[in-house]
């Protein structure tokens, strides 16, 4: 009699083949990427910096290669206008060789304390006003410019006319200068969120 052998696979312990919708992966950059240099096109590169199991197996195993590419790059505007960035990340390359390829959507990034952070779901990072900064600069010019009249003309006369003028010279300087630019160093990490399955075949 010829016996056949087999095994019953219960669900639980399935061949794990697709990353599910939902997951969410972390990515540190390898190269540095600034609004002030970025030009649609540019690549960028990243290792993961968490993995991706599913039901026991490591389908993304950590420091795997990720490739991604500059969607737009907009500058910090003198006046009005943040600073804009959109990446697009597009495979996965495992260890192995085997590339996956992707189409996440970016959840969020290191701010550094900037106020930069993901807009929406564009898989855009955009950076926060400046108002409170730009205020504060033309109060600390205008005090000094108080405290120099003040101290010349030894009069409060002299004090305004000092803080006027310093006032002036920092609201000049503000409005030449630029905002802050959206700046994700090597080593800056990005989250982000399968929204479908992608299968590893």
């Amino acid at each position: 009699m010829r016996l056949v052998s087999f095994v019953l696979l219960l669900p639980g312990f399935l061949s794990a083949t697709e990353i599910p919708e939902g997951t969410h992966l972390l990515l540190r950059l390898v190269n540095s990427v600034s609004t002030r240099t970025a030009r649609p096109g540019d690549r960028v590169y990243l290792r993961t910096a968490s993995p991706i199991v599913v039901n026991g197996q490591f389908l993304v195993p950590v420091d795997s290669f990720a490739d991604g590419v500059i969607t737009h790059s907009v500058r910090s505007g003198r006046i009005k206008g943040r600073a804009e960035l959109g990446i697009r990340i597009d495979s996965v390359t495992l260890p192995n060789g085997k590339t996956i390829r992707v189409s996440p959507q970016l959840s969020s990034v290191d701010s550094a304390g900037s106020g930069q952070q993901v807009a929406g779901s564009e898989n855009e990072v955009k950076q926060g006003g400046t108002k409170g900064k730009d205020a504060e600069r033309v109060a600390v010019t205008g005090a000094e410019g108080a405290a120099i009249g003040g101290i010349a003309d030894n009069s409060w006369k002299g004090a305004g006319i000092g803080a006027s003028i310093g006032a002036a010279v920092g609201l000049g300087a503000t409005l030449l200068s630029r905002g802050r630019e959206v700046e994700l160093p090597h080593g800056a990490t990005l989250d982000v969120t399968f929204n479908h399955p992608v299968k590893i075949e």
